[in-house]
């Protein structure tokens, strides 16, 4: 008598996550398979930032829970991904590659708690835009609680003969 295949066991923790307005909802077992930032173009004009801050499941791992119909897809055929997002507001939900047909990857932003893995990789760092903050000082902007501003840089103080002597 053949053995009945073992279905993949569940974690006992998930995270849950949304688009802005609410009508699509899923979730995840906890941990995510991996998290990263991806500073390539095509990222950067899907998200509309700096770069994308992504977390990837395994797609058996992963479980609509509201909204799945409510998504407008966007397939790249010459990168081989897809891009699907909220067709009510707009919010990217979830960004899949051709290459990796078992996994899912989500914006870490529409998670509304952890998702077990910290965002520790890069991805397309030679894609970097020029104006990405990239860790300058910063120091708070007076009469706009709340709001940091970059420190002005100190030119080098260059030495005079008077300085010498």
């Amino acid at each position: 008598m053949p053995r009945p295949v073992p279905k993949p066991k569940a974690s006992a923790v998930q995270a849950q996550g949304r688009c802005a307005c609410g009508a699509v909802r899923f979730e995840i077992d906890v941990p995510a398979v991996w998290a990263w930032h991806d500073h390539g173009e095509a990222s950067r004009r899907a998200m509309g930032g700096a770069y994308a801050t992504l977390v990837g499941s395994w797609r058996s791992r992963f479980r609509w829970l509201e909204g799945e119909d409510q998504l407008t897809r966007y397939e790249d055929p010459e990168a081989r991904t897809t891009r699907s997002f909220c067709g009510r507001c707009g919010t990217p939900v979830l960004y899949e590659r051709a290459r990796s047909p078992k996994m899912v990857n989500i914006p870490r932003g529409l998670f509304t708690g952890r998702t077990g893995r910290e965002p520790r990789y890069h991805m397309n760092l030679p894609q970097q835009a020029d104006w990405t903050w990239a860790g300058e000082p910063l120091g708070p902007l007076k009469g706009y609680p709340g709001v940091m501003v970059e420190r002005a840089r100190r030119k080098p103080r260059v030495l005079t003969p008077d300085d010498i002597l």
